[in-house]
């Protein structure tokens, strides 16, 4: 069985689509293990409804390290998942090709420092983008800059606003991020 922390900071929907896809058996001989929030957040909630063990581990100065003591050795894959601190360059390295994160664009665009969440969507719509989708990539020590696992886009609308890229993004991310979890597992 191969153990999976997610990393969370927000409602944890993309939590609750990890674990319904191994309940579902989606993802393949696994489990959540750990949850671990940088604040206060439902996706904590969402972990103590499952019986998953989770923790609260403060954003600050030295939050790379307080997590590093917290990660369980036998751990497989780091998923970050809505997650929106920034892990430190030794973090990363420590555990290189073991962590994963989903990103609401196609990168290398619309990624970097300070690209999350609606300010993606916005970017996208001013620069005029045909299309947008998302990525899920391996995490290293450059912001978005890790390999792609696996992205799906969609086209942009002219009808399109932030809002709605937001609610198709987030159904390609529900559709892909199991996949891309299920594919770097079976590759271990």
């Amino acid at each position: 069985m191969k153990n999976i922390v997610v990393l969370v900071s927000g409602s944890g929907t993309n939590l609750q689509r990890i674990i319904d896809t191994i309940e579902a058996g989606e993802i393949e001989n696994a489990k959540v293990s750990l949850v671990v929030a940088d604040r206060k957040c439902y996706g904590l909630e969402r972990a103590k409804n499952h019986a998953i063990d989770h923790i609260l581990v403060p954003r600050g100065k030295n939050f790379s390290s307080e997590l590093a003591k917290v990660i369980p050795a036998d751990t497989d894959l780091i998923v970050l998942a809505g997650f929106l601190s920034i892990l430190k360059p030794e973090f990363c390295e420590n555990w290189n090709g073991k962590i994963i994160n989903i990103h609401p664009a196609l990168l290398p665009k619309f990624g970097g420092k300070g690209m999350w969440g609606m300010n993606v969507h916005n970017a996208v719509i001013e620069a005029g983008e045909k299309e947008s989708g998302a990525t899920v990539h391996f995490v290293t020590s450059g912001i978005d800059e890790g390999e792609a696992i696996l992205q799906k886009s969609f086209e942009v609308t002219a009808e399109d606003t932030p809002e709605t890229l937001a609610q198709k993004v987030h159904q390609v991310e529900y559709e892909i991020f199991p996949l891309a979890i299920n594919k770097v597992l079976q590759n271990k």
